[in-house]
């Protein structure tokens, strides 16, 4: 990924990172560590739960079970990082930004819209996840966690990716892309109102 054209076709993003957080991040590596693990193992209970929920779908319980494992494995490797440089994990915190999105999702209505809202969510958080890696990957002075960075980049694009494409697996193109646009707009107005922190990986 380039930068703002591709962040726009690739991840559809319709806002980018201030520039200014990776500055902010970047004096906060013991902060921004810790909200990263917690945000992986978020991830994996997010798809736990995904699975529980709608077990009938055998798409879904064979695509997002070996997500489960990744993103346990990503927090185990976040761990890593913080023991490497002698940091602690700290406590985690709550997720304005997760609990904005969570807002939006469809209340009540069919079972099938809320799981495309579901589904389009997780697809969501994993597109800005694979935006603000990316700028740690080519903004952070240190080139460790730099490589770190981009490793994690690569893996949220393609968790991105899967979840829109069980979206369009159970539903019609049409809708699900009508729908998208508005979580798309809706995210944009999210980041705007948000205070800029460099503690936090949303």
């Amino acid at each position: 990924m380039e930068d703002t054209v591709d962040v726009k076709s690739i991840l559809n993003l319709q806002l980018i990172t201030d520039p200014r957080w990776v500055q902010l991040a970047s004096i906060s590596t013991e902060a921004i560590l810790t909200d990263h693990a917690y945000c992986e193992q978020k991830a994996a209970i997010s798809c736990i739960s995904i699975i529980q929920h709608y077990s009938s779908k055998k798409e879904i319980v064979h695509k997002l079970s070996p997500i489960v494992t990744e993103e346990w494995g990503h927090f185990r490797l976040v761990l890593q990082e913080l023991e490497k440089r002698k940091l602690n994990l700290g406590k985690q915190r709550k997720d304005v930004y997760v609990n904005q999105l969570l807002g939006f999702q469809q209340k009540g209505g069919s079972e099938e819209g809320r799981l495309l809202d579901k589904l389009l969510t997780m697809a969501l958080i994993e597109a800005r996840s694979c935006e603000r890696f990316k700028r740690l990957s080519e903004g952070l002075e240190d080139a460790g966690l730099r490589k770190f960075y981009r490793r994690f980049m690569e893996s949220e694009a393609g968790h991105y990716t899967l979840f829109i494409e069980l979206a369009r697996l159970y539903f019609p193109a049409e809708k699900v892309n009508e729908r998208w646009k508005q979580w798309l707009t809706y995210e944009a107005q999210v980041m705007q109102s948000n205070e800029l922190r460099g503690d936090r990986i949303h």
